[in-house]
């Protein structure tokens, strides 16, 4: 007999998650994934200057910062045809790079390692065997039986205390767990070490952006930071240098701890290569310009489509057949909710039908969550970092095909382990040791490129909005480290008359479409195997390969200001 169970909210990510998942015969066979937060900014934007619009969609998030800049300048100037200079475009890469690192490794060791190490398990691990096993995967130098057994203790006084923080109510003991007691300490002193990895390698968001999060120095037309090798108030000698210094540490760190962590603990879980898959269909803007010239060739993660995980046939990417639906979704369209639009034709307008707190189920017969159902040609599409590195493996980028091919030789696995749970989360690690290694090559061409502009001095004019057309409309991309993400603006006499942003977890958390088809979260749900209805692990573990990021808030209030709902996170 069929049963349904509740997570909600799914912890361990940015925002509010809820999954509703039907299971029979211990496995899933039907899921809803619903966000139960809303915001609306695109609303706060209208009717103000499309240059100062970075600076509100930053605010999406608390997380995803810098990429709603990059997205939001991109659409700016693809509206007004403004091209970038060299410097500016070398600055943003390195900016958004590093961003992707970070947060890559951020996601591994504390968002999703623990759906698959065991941090009560590492009590009971030998630091001796623990050191061995270390050595033998890594040149990393930390792995001495001292140092794990100096973790172990640290561990040991933190249970000790009995104020476990995040990790009170975890499934410790659970039967999906299957690392050896080794293993798990390994992992849980490398947890430790990434915390203090990623506080020094976000140092060059400072540098080139400011500050971090909310980077200050993006701009429609460039950067507004210099390259000049004579001033302390610009890049100078000194902080390439530092720069240089930081991408090397985090660089060595990805090659040496993560990727070899990663590839330790899936050796334990290649069943998890068959579970997971989702829709099949995969969409990747491409980022990272080679050059300056403005082409979709010139990126570095290629642009285009995967249907139905056929890698022989990637195919071009045409932003206008991109719709998004709310038939399932607390908006409601003013010529009908069923229609498909485009986010230039988008709009936000909230009508909650849902059930008034406090509730067992929704109606997920009817609308179900703040989520729109983005659609490329009708079709649920999967983004992020499976779909970046599917779509630069098939079609031919040398440093994705190295390590993809490496990483499933390392494993023992074809490529059809790539369109899975374990598939997503070995690709996020492939992205980011890309991305590491190429760092250093843009480093070198800003280093090369000393004393030259970084604003879009031949183009100058077009600062001016007397001198913009009456109406122009822009797209702007960016390849996120949770995945593909696009801002819409449409420009009428100088102010903002709409702006859309579909962010990489509306593609991946959306509801339903009107003709039934499932969204990504919801499709890679179907078939997964759960052990404990009352711990479903299970379903951590597909979600959060995905790495959502929804809303920021904890509450909800009417208003007035009251709160209406307390959700108390497990």
């Amino acid at each position: 007999m069929a049963k349904k169970i509740v997570v909600d909210p799914i912890t361990r990510i940015e925002g509010h998650l809820r999954i509703e998942a039907q299971i029979e015969g211990g496995k899933i066979q039907n899921a809803w994934s619903s966000s139960t937060a809303f915001r609306g900014i695109e609303t706060i934007l209208k009717g103000r200057d499309p240059r100062d619009a970075h600076h509100f969609v930053q605010r999406f998030c608390g997380v995803c910062t810098t990429v709603h800049s990059m997205a939001s300048i991109r659409a700016v100037e693809d509206a007004l045809g403004i091209q970038v200079p060299d410097n500016a475009r070398l600055i943003r890469n390195l900016i958004m790079a590093i961003q992707n690192v970070q947060d890559h490794v951020i996601h591994f060791y504390h968002l999703h390692a623990l759906d698959w190490v065991d941090v009560v398990s590492a009590l009971s691990a030998d630091p001796k065997k623990t050191a061995s096993l270390a050595q033998s995967i890594s040149d990393w130098p930390m792995a001495s039986v001292k140092y794990f057994q100096g973790v172990q203790e640290r561990v040991k006084a933190f249970v000790g205390t009995g104020r476990l923080g995040p990790f009170a109510n975890a499934y410790w003991g659970h039967s999906a767990y299957k690392l050896p007691p080794e293993a798990n300490l390994m992992a849980v002193a490398h947890y430790l070490q990434a915390l203090e990895w990623q506080k020094d390698i976000i140092k060059i968001h400072a540098i080139l952006g400011s500050k971090n999060p909310h980077p200050q120095t993006f701009l429609v037309g460039g950067m507004s930071i210099p390259v000049d090798p004579n001033s302390q108030n610009a890049i100078n000698a000194d902080k390439l240098a530092l720069i240089s210094k930081l991408l090397k540490k985090s660089r060595t760190f990805v090659e040496q701890v993560y990727i070899p962590d990663l590839l330790a603990v899936a050796s334990f879980y290649k069943d998890w290569a068959g579970i997971g898959e989702g829709v099949g269909n995969y969409l990747s803007y491409g980022d990272f310009p080679m050059d300056n010239s403005g082409g979709v060739d010139s990126l570095y993660f290629p642009r285009g489509i995967i249907m139905g995980k056929d890698l022989a046939n990637v195919m071009a990417l045409d932003e206008s057949m991109i719709t998004e639906y709310v038939t399932h979704s607390w908006y409601s369209y003013s010529d009908g909710d069923d229609k498909g639009k485009h986010p230039y034709d988008g709009e936000t307008n909230h009508n909650y039908t849902g059930p008034q707190p406090p509730y067992d189920f929704l109606d997920t017969d009817n609308k179900y969550s703040w989520v729109k159902a983005p659609r490329y040609m009708d079709h649920p599409m999967e983004v992020g970092p499976l779909a970046r590195v599917l779509v630069a493996y098939a079609a031919g980028n040398a440093d994705a095909k190295g390590a993809v091919d490496s990483v499933l030789e390392q494993l023992g696995v074809g490529p059809a382990a790539l369109f899975s749970t374990l598939g997503r989360t070995a690709a996020r690690g492939v992205d980011c040791l890309m991305l590491a290694q190429k760092a250093e090559h843009w480093l070198n061409q800003l280093a090369d490129n000393m004393g030259r502009g970084v604003l879009d001095v031949h183009n100058g004019e077009k600062w001016d909005p007397a001198t913009w057309p009456k109406e122009a409309q822009g797209f702007g991309y960016h390849e996120a480290p949770r995945g593909g993400l696009g801002h819409w603006i449409r420009i009428e006499n100088g102010a903002i008359k709409n702006y859309q942003a579909v962010v990489p977890s509306t593609w991946n958390a959306g509801p339903r479409d009107p003709s039934g088809n499932l969204g990504p979260y919801e499709s890679a749900l179907i078939g997964t195997p759960i052990a404990d209805e009352k711990q479903p692990l299970e379903i951590l573990r597909t979600i959060h390969s995905f790495d959502p990021c929804l809303a920021c808030a904890v509450h909800l209030l009417d208003g007035h200001g009251n709160e209406i709902i307390r959700v108390r996170a497990l």
